[in-house]
């Protein structure tokens, strides 16, 4: 990995984490120019939200994120396009009903536009307990298995 690609990285985490505290703090300003206009959020119950809706709904205190603590933040850079995936905790009241302190791994797609980066397609899921061995891997389902 050269020293532009490290950068790269480097900025496109710095984003993210820019992108998480905006959201926490509930500052729709900044949040909407770090979504682009087809931000498309899959919430960890299977709801799609436009960025419109999303941002609406931090506004109005529907969504209000109490922590957001995103772990090691890993990156796949493609060109102008940007994978990334971490673990996060997460602490959110969401239609009025508090959710606890959970763990989850978010999965989001940026593109370059315009000189900089946007998250377009977010995805969350929520990491239940059970779900993996004390070693940090998936844990398979089946007897076989």
């Amino acid at each position: 990995m050269g020293a532009d690609t490290s950068s790269t990285f480097d900025v496109i985490r710095s984003t993210e984490i820019a992108r998480l505290r905006a959201l926490v703090a509930a500052d729709i300003e900044s949040a909407q120019t770090m979504h682009g206009t087809d931000f498309q959020l899959i919430t960890p119950v299977g709801a799609a939200l436009t960025r419109d809706e999303y941002l609406a709904a931090i506004a109005a205190g529907q969504i209000d994120y109490l922590l957001w603590e995103p772990g090691e933040i890993e990156v796949r850079l493609l060109g102008d396009a940007a994978i990334l995936r971490y673990r996060a905790t997460l602490e959110v009241i969401f239609g009025g009903y508090r959710v606890p302190r959970t763990s989850y791994w978010h999965t989001d797609s940026y593109e370059l536009r315009d000189g900089r980066w946007q998250a377009i397609w977010s995805q969350a899921t929520e990491i239940q307990a059970g779900a993996e061995t004390s070693r940090g891997r998936p844990l398979l389902a089946g007897p076989d298995i």
